[in-house]
């Protein structure tokens, strides 16, 4: 396995694996997308800093893997989003049986239409809160114009948040599995910091005068 995944970090395959993965991963959150971008970013960091010794092209390039994180986390999050604005009976009965979709169903559209796009943001960071605010967004008829802003500004964070985890920390560290370690384990603590954020209770409102 981790020979597989060590022969694949050199591959130009590995553009295709991440974009797939992060696509699916709105639907399937159980998919290693965020390691597999920090795994294939430590990787190229590992490559530029073999100095003399011959290594392979420098395949996954920063820059490419960069870009194709960013458009593949948007695009999934558009295909959830269409997949809910255009509903169903089957989608109404799942979003029914989970409490967090209905949360979302409730609250997500009164935030997007005050500027509480951030929330997309910050949840992209939270397992499945990816999915939990693509499809409340569709599923509360948000207007194209009110989400996708706030899907690119997520996808590009969470994008080079991720990239940037496993290049600068197989640098700073050395070597590549310490590195890539260090890296996933601040991925999850920023979910953690991110679920903790979506969860917290808003202020309460001033008293009256």
């Amino acid at each position: 396995m981790l020979e597989t995944l060590g022969s694949l970090m050199t591959s130009p395959w590995i553009y295709a694996v991440v974009a797939l993965s992060i696509v699916l991963d709105v639907f399937l959150p159980v998919l290693p997308s965020g390691v597999l971008v920090i795994t294939a970013a430590a990787a190229a960091a590992a490559a530029g800093a073999a100095g003399p010794v011959p290594v392979p092209a420098q395949v996954p390039d920063i820059m490419a893997l960069l870009v194709i994180a960013t458009t593949s986390s948007v695009l999934g999050d558009m295909a959830a989003y269409r997949l809910a604005r255009r509903g169903g009976a089957r989608l109404d009965r799942a979003i029914a049986r989970s409490r967090r979709l209905t949360r979302a169903q409730d609250h997500l559209g009164t935030a997007l239409a005050r500027g509480g796009g951030a929330l997309v943001v910050i949840a992209r960071f939270a397992p499945a809160g990816r999915s939990v605010v693509s499809l409340g967004a569709g599923k509360t008829q948000r207007k194209v114009k009110e989400f996708l802003p706030w899907s690119v500004l997520a996808g590009m964070a969470w994008a080079g948040y991720s990239v940037a985890l496993g290049y600068f920390g197989t640098q700073w560290l050395g070597t590549t599995w310490l590195g890539t370690a260090v890296s996933v384990a601040a991925l999850f603590a920023a979910g953690a910091l991110a679920v903790f954020l979506i969860r917290r209770p808003p202020p309460a409102p001033a008293p009256a005068a």
